[in-house]
């Protein structure tokens, strides 16, 4: 179906209620609908957006269209959780509704003060020939849960030098003042962020660009992220543009950060390494982070991808989050660990312990549609080995190390109904190492792979059959060792 402008920008108001129940219904039947990951009740999900801990709970917000899988008028809708785990709805938080956000409350961030939540985000407006105009707006939460506009945005212009791709405001507190990142494009159509100072969330001061190594690195900076981490500084950002180098950069758009020396306030100077991604899947983008009450630097991501189409479209809806993973920096790479309330899904456990040579093997209780599973190989001579999750007649999920090529492959060529195949179905990573873990967490369309502890993370959407639930282990060129640990989820 071919979506009209119109269909697009409809408002919520304009919408009877049976509809909103039929397109729930449908949403509903859909076969690959997920049990523990955070989900749009009806339309597409994209952004996440005010991640926050206030009040005694975790706020997650959402870039949300609630008429279908598409983007078209977003708002930001509103999840909260008292564990990381489990989620609830509490629905719409900011709805498009005024001249500075008439066409979107596209993504940003929150910040407490004062005993209140403040949500800046950017307002998306068009004009009667369709140019863009961004304004950068603010809401603030209450404690119980209400939320009001601004009267004005906050930033009403974009900076000389730079066009109307100005957008995703990242906020902290450094002493006693506010900072926010903005990505932007220059006028020369090349990506980068630009850095503002605040006293007050409302009278915003423009400091310039932030100087990084990366001159030429794309066409757009999407959703920055700064912050500092064992006194080191690391600026997370989503380049659009790049083109695929080796393994690198397969993806439609890229997600990823670099660790460099913390960022001069003064000089606007970040001093850093290279460019990593942060995952290296297939449907990972948009990443947000906060710091919690323990102190942990937390991350979630966006599973989808602009500009894609998937299976479940059809069924009107399109798109989860990530699971949240806790940040940490070895030897000048972020890991990135599943946050350890995650433990919580844990239902029954199965374990299963053997030396597999040349072949491929099943172990008694090891299936399955959603569960989380860890396995070490040792003692390994074999060329290749790994696992097939979502086995079935003609499907399987492949997760295996090529001891040859010291590569990590994720190969979804066999997962199920095909999507997005103009940017391939394989995914690897350089991993020179003598032994290997996974941790998987597979839900109904989804697999997150977590490698040695979380020294690489491939993220990925599958759309197998209900009854592809086998799990199978194997060698090729010799053997290894498995050690496997599985655990049903439970709500």
């Amino acid at each position: 179906m071919e979506w009209t402008k119109e269909q697009r920008y409809r408002k919520l108001s304009e919408v009877t209620e049976e509809e909103i129940e039929g397109l729930a219904k449908i949403v509903n039947q859909c076969p690959w609908r997920q049990t523990f990951h955070i989900q749009p009740v009806t339309g597409l999900l994209n952004d996440p957006n005010g991640f926050a801990y206030y009040n005694g709970e975790y706020h997650l917000f959402y870039q949300w269209f609630p008429l279908g899988p598409v983007h078209g008028l977003k708002h930001w809708y509103h999840t909260k959780s008292k564990d990381l785990v489990h989620w609830e709805n509490a629905g719409m938080a900011v709805e498009p509704s005024n001249q500075f956000d008439s066409h979107g409350a596209y993504s940003g961030s929150a910040i407490e003060e004062n005993g209140q939540l403040f949500l800046l985000y950017t307002g998306n407006t068009r004009d009667v020939n369709w140019n863009r105009k961004p304004y950068q707006c603010l809401a603030v939460m209450k404690q119980n849960g209400c939320i009001t506009k601004n009267d004005s945005s906050v930033i009403q212009e974009v900076p000389s030098g730079y066009t109307d791709h100005f957008r995703d405001p990242k906020v902290w507190k450094q002493g006693d003042e506010f900072y926010a990142v903005i990505g932007a494009q220059r006028e020369t159509k090349t990506g980068c962020v630009v850095l503002y100072r605040s006293t007050n969330l409302i009278d915003w001061q423009f400091l310039g660009e932030i100087k990084t190594e990366l001159e030429n690195f794309g066409y757009m900076w999407e959703c920055p992220d700064y912050f500092e981490l064992d006194n080191q500084g690391v600026f997370i950002f989503s380049p659009q543009g790049l083109k695929p180098e080796g393994d690198f950069y397969q993806n439609i758009y890229q997600s990823g950060y670099m660790i460099g020396r913390p960022l001069d306030l003064e000089t606007n100077q970040f001093i850093h390494d290279a460019f990593h991604e942060l995952d290296r899947g297939f449907d990972f983008y948009a990443p947000q982070t906060m710091k919690d009450p323990k102190g942990r630097r937390i991350l979630v991501g966006w599973m989808g991808l602009p500009e894609i189409g998937y299976p479940t479209d059809k069924n009107g809806w399109a798109h989860c989050l990530t699971l949240l993973r806790e940040l940490s920096i070895k030897d000048g790479k972020l890991i990135q660990k599943p946050v350890s309330e995650l433990e919580l899904l844990r239902g029954e456990k199965t374990e299963a312990n053997k030396l597999v040579k040349n072949e491929s093997v099943v172990f008694e209780g090891f299936e399955g549609e959603v569960y989380e599973l860890f396995v070490e190989f040792s003692a390994n001579t074999a060329q290749e080995f790994g696992i097939e999750l979502r086995v079935g007649a003609d499907e399987k999920t492949v997760i295996k190390y090529n001891a040859v090529t010291k590569k990590v492959v994720f190969d979804r060529t066999e997962s199920g109904q095909s999507f997005a195949m103009e940017y391939g179905s394989v995914r690897k990573c350089s991993l020179n190492t003598d032994e290997l873990s996974f941790r998987i967490f597979v839900d109904v369309s989804s697999v997150e792979v977590f490698v040695n502890n979380g020294e690489e993370v491939f993220t990925g959407r599958i759309f197998p059959s209900k009854d592809s639930t086998g799990i199978r282990f194997f060698s090729c060129g010799g053997q290894t060792n498995v050690k496997a640990v599985k655990w049903g989820i439970v709500g």
